[in-house]
């Protein structure tokens, strides 16, 4: 079976990549830049993320959504917020991550990404989009649960001809369980970039830092990619 995976080069994206590899055969994989903060670093690690696979790479311009976007991941003027362990533990008032997530939102992002992806999809004879939809930010991002991954199966059955399915490898796990099987699947981890912001090195202040941190705490080992940066 054939497949096109959605990369953004973050921990999620790359490590869902790296299991779906074991099962289908990724034919390309699709890089969006729509204006945000961190564009050119996920651009940089998605190419090489796809040169470690050997698989085609397209990167598609969405200038139109960073224009109609105020929040924090494409505007300058806004502040991407800071958080602290404390603030993702599960006993945080979820407030908390709520007003996060909505800082960082972009309008039907996921969306607007799945059908484009969708039509490659479609024309190239592929059954899969491969996504890094996860358990954990299901929590705040609801683009990200079961319910929509079901939502959009539906919608592709009666949008493209071959009936086009999300392959969500991660849909039910954790960050930590992520980090585990992503290992497993020998994923480019050192090439995986999850900040918010393209600065030479992560943040560690930004949700996805720490999430991301708390991750490999729990697993008990480094970072791939703080060990490449010598951090």
């Amino acid at each position: 079976m054939k497949a096109i995976t959605l990369l953004s080069s973050g921990l999620d994206s790359v490590a869902a990549l790296a299991i779906a590899a074991e099962s289908v055969d990724i034919q390309m994989a699709i890089t969006f830049d729509y204006g945000q903060r961190a564009g050119e670093k996920e651009i940089e690690y998605s190419r090489k993320v796809c040169e470690y696979f050997g698989i085609e790479h397209r990167i598609i311009k969405l200038d139109w959504l960073s224009g109609i976007t105020s929040t924090s991941l494409v505007n300058r003027d806004i502040e991407v917020p800071s958080l602290s362990f404390e603030d993702i533990d599960e006993t945080a008032p979820a407030e908390i991550t709520d007003a996060s997530a909505k800082a960082v939102w972009v309008p039907n992002r996921n969306g607007v990404m799945l059908n484009i992806a969708g039509s490659f999809a479609e024309s190239r004879g592929c059954a899969y989009l491969v996504v890094g939809f996860n358990g954990e930010e299901a929590g705040t991002f609801p683009d990200n649960s079961l319910a929509y991954v079901q939502a959009m199966d539906k919608a592709f059955f009666y949008s493209t001809q071959n009936g086009v399915k999300i392959m969500a490898p991660l849909i039910e796990l954790g960050k930590t369980e992520i980090v585990r099987r992503a290992l497993k699947a020998k994923a480019p981890l050192e090439y995986s970039w999850s900040c918010y912001h393209g600065g030479e090195i992560p943040c560690g202040k930004c949700e996805s830092c720490l999430r991301r941190a708390r991750a490999f705490k729990n697993e008990g080992i480094k970072d791939p990619l703080l060990e490449r940066l010598r951090i």
